[in-house]
């Protein structure tokens, strides 16, 4: 029976790569992102898109009027939007403290309150049973970003889905993340990486190759399917190995 899944930053990379996985199936698909033009030109057979900024309110109000005209209820949402603020403005001022407040904010927005938001817009449209919220981590999330500020804003998503696991349980509703290492053909990066520290992240893994948004997509859509039906308050690492699970 075709279910209705719920996708932010579903134009691009992971969100898209899982899009088309549950299109396939016969799924109905909603595509969310801030940019319209990047949504239309997704090519997920049959998907509705709508283009908001989830870390504003009043963007995710739009989005749940949305939801509730055209779909109802959400079988499955997927928290795929987010990055490590490097297609953002930069910030004001040379300040380092200035620096420092832009960097937390904008990645905390981008990756902590835009799932935090949407989830709580649409959570009491989840299928009960059989419902399935499957939130993006990272590998940050267990050994740092660098600023510190990416690895936190995905760390802070742990928390909040055991919170919303036990929440959802009584009602027949897992909650996962998937932390995923480093990921080729995506965004996330802003642009070309250098050779030297692909090098390094690949060499890093046990598979001896980098991460594809398929292999991301794939364990999305295992943990949505009736499979997983007894895998709540999990994080799946899908990094060849690059760190262990615990």
């Amino acid at each position: 029976m075709a279910r209705n899944v719920v996708i932010s930053g579903g134009g691009t990379g992971i969100g898209l790569a899982a899009a088309r996985m549950f299109a396939a199936d016969g799924d109905r698909v909603l595509l969310l992102g801030r940019r319209a033009e990047v949504l239309e030109k997704a090519e997920v057979p049959g998907a509705l898109t709508y283009a908001a900024d989830l870390s504003e309110v009043e963007g995710v109000r739009a989005v749940r009027e949305f939801v509730a005209a055209e779909l109802g209820t959400v079988d499955v949402l997927v928290h795929s939007a987010g990055g490590a603020g490097n297609l953002e403005p930069e910030a004001v001022g040379d300040d380092p403290l200035d620096i420092v407040a832009h960097n937390w904010t904008v990645n905390f927005r981008l990756n902590t309150l835009t799932a935090a938001l949407l989830t709580e817009a649409l959570r009491e449209r989840l299928a009960s049973p059989g419902g399935r919220v499957l939130f993006l981590s990272s590998i940050a999330a267990y050994r740092g970003s660098g600023s510190g500020a990416y690895g936190a804003s995905k760390a802070a998503l742990h928390p909040y889905a055991f919170d919303l696991a036990r929440q959802l349980g009584p009602r027949g509703v897992t909650v996962n993340l998937v932390a995923p290492g480093y990921v080729e053909d995506t965004e996330f990066f802003g642009g070309a990486m250098a050779e030297a520290r692909r090098e390094r992240l690949i060499g890093e893994t046990s598979t001896g190759r980098a991460g594809t948004p398929g292999d991301v997509a794939e364990t999305l859509h295992w943990l949505a399917s009736p499979a997983a039906g007894h895998i709540t308050a999990q994080v799946v690492q899908v990094n060849g190995g690059a760190e262990r699970g615990r």
